[in-house]
C-alpha cells in the first residue's frame, strides 16, 4: 500500500492548521511592509513627520507637519495596532492547532528549516520566487496525498530551495537578506558558492534552472549553479501546503509538481556523479512518491498526455516505475 490515509482527526487539524496559518501570515506580511515607525519630531521649533528605519531612531523626514501628515500619522498607527492585534489573536489559534498536529503525529519537517520558511513567507518569497526542493518537500506531498507516504525517507540535515522567479531580473537581493534576518551567522561557503552555512554548520543550498538563474539579482547570495535537471522542477503545477516542524512551528511549503519531483529523484539515483550514499534514498523517494501520486493524487494525472511530455532523460525512469507496478 503506497499510502496510509490520515485519520479523520489528523485530516481535520491539518485543514484547521492551514486556515489559521493563512490569517496569521497575512497579518505578518502586512506588518512587514509597514515602516518601522512614524514619529513627530521637533526641530528648530518646527514639527516634522519622520519615518524611522530602526531601533536607533534613524530615519528620514517626510516633510513639515500638516493636516494631511497628521492623518497619515494616525492611519499608520491605527493600522499597525489593528494588525498586531490580529497577529496575536491568530497566533494563539495557530499555536494551539500546531500542538494538536504534533500530538497526532502528522508529517513533520526538521526544526532548522522552520524559521527560514516563515521568514521567506513573511517576505512573500514563496509566491513565485522560491520552491522547496529535496527531502524537505516530502511532508507537503504527504498532506497533498492525504496520508503518510510509505517507504519515503523524509529527514535531512540541510535545506534546499530553488530560485523559480520567471520574470525580469530582480534588482534587489532577496535571498541573502532573508537568510541574515533568520541567522546573522550565515556565511557563503567559499568552496561551494551556492551554499550558505551558519555557526551550527546547518547548510542552506540555493539551486536554479538555467532558464531562471538569470532573474536572480547579481548582488544576491548564495549564487546557484544552473543545473539542467532543475528545469524539470518548474514544470507542471506546484503543491502549496502548511505543515509543522518537529518542534511544532507551523510553516508553509511550496514544492514542485510531485510527478516531476519524483522522476527527477529516479534520474538522480542513476547518476554516477551523485553521492553514493544519497542514491538509494533518491530511488526510494521517487518510487514511493510516484506510487502515492498514482493512488491518491488524481489532480496530478499520470496519463498519456503527461507521458508524452517527458524529456528523453526521464522516459526510462518512468518506465522503470511503470514496470514495477505491473
Amino acid at each position: 500500500m503506497a499510502l496510509v490515509p490520515f485519520s479523520d482527526e489528523q485530516a481535520r487539524v491539518l485543514v484547521n492548521l492551514e486556515m489559521h496559518y493563512k490569517v496569521w501570515i497575512e497579518a505578518e506580511q502586512a506588518l512587514a511592509v509597514l515602516p518601522y515607525d512614524l514619529r513627530r519630531k521637533q526641530i528648530a521649533g518646527r514639527t516634522y513627520l519622520y519615518e524611522i528605519h530602526d531601533r536607533g531612531g534613524n530615519g528620514k523626514s517626510l516633510g513639515p507637519w500638516s493636516p494631511d501628515q497628521d492623518a497619515r500619522f494616525r492611519n499608520y498607527h491605527d493600522n499597525k495596532s489593528a494588525l498586531k492585534t490580529r497577529r496575536e489573536e491568530s497566533l494563539r489559534s495557530l499555536t494551539e492547532t500546531a500542538r494538536l498536529c504534533r500530538a497526532l503525529r502528522v508529517p513533520m519537517l526538521a526544526d532548522a528549516a522552520g524559521p527560514l520558511l516563515q521568514e521567506a513567507d513573511r517576505r512573500r518569497l514563496l509566491d513565485g520566487h522560491l520552491l522547496v526542493v529535496g527531502t524537505s518537500a516530502m511532508p507537503a506531498y504527504a498532506v497533498e496525498a492525504g496520508g503518510f507516504i510509505r517507504d519515503a525517507p523524509d529527514e535531512t540535515q540541510d535545506f534546499d530551495m530553488a530560485w523559480s522567479w520567471a520574470d525580469a531580473e530582480r534588482q534587489d537581493p532577496v535571498v541573502w537578506p532573508m537568510l541574515k534576518a533568520v541567522d546573522p551567522t550565515f556565511t557563503v561557503n567559499s568552496e561551494r558558492t551556492f551554499q550558505a552555512r551558519n555557526d551550527k554548520a546547518y547548510e542552506f543550498e540555493l539551486l536554479a534552472a538555467p532558464s531562471r538563474a538569470g532573474t536572480l539579482s547579481r548582488l544576491d547570495r548564495p549564487r546557484p549553479v544552473p543545473l539542467p535537471e532543475q528545469e524539470w522542477l518548474v514544470e507542471g503545477r506546484t503543491v502549496d501546503r502548511v505543515v509543522i516542524c518537529r518542534n511544532g512551528l507551523p510553516v508553509r511549503i511550496v514544492a514542485p509538481d510531485p510527478r516531476w519531483f519524483a522522476l527527477q529523484k529516479l534520474w538522480l539515483a542513476r547518476q554516477a556523479k551523485r553521492d553514493a550514499l544519497k542514491r538509494p534514498k533518491d530511488l526510494k523517494q521517487g518510487m514511493a512518491l510516484l506510487d502515492a501520486v498514482d493512488s491518491a493524487m488524481p489532480q496530478f494525472p499520470l496519463d498519456r498526455d503527461f507521458e508524452s511530455s517527458l524529456p528523453e532523460e526521464l522516459v526510462d525512469p518512468y518506465r522503470q516505475w511503470r514496470a514495477r507496478k505491473t
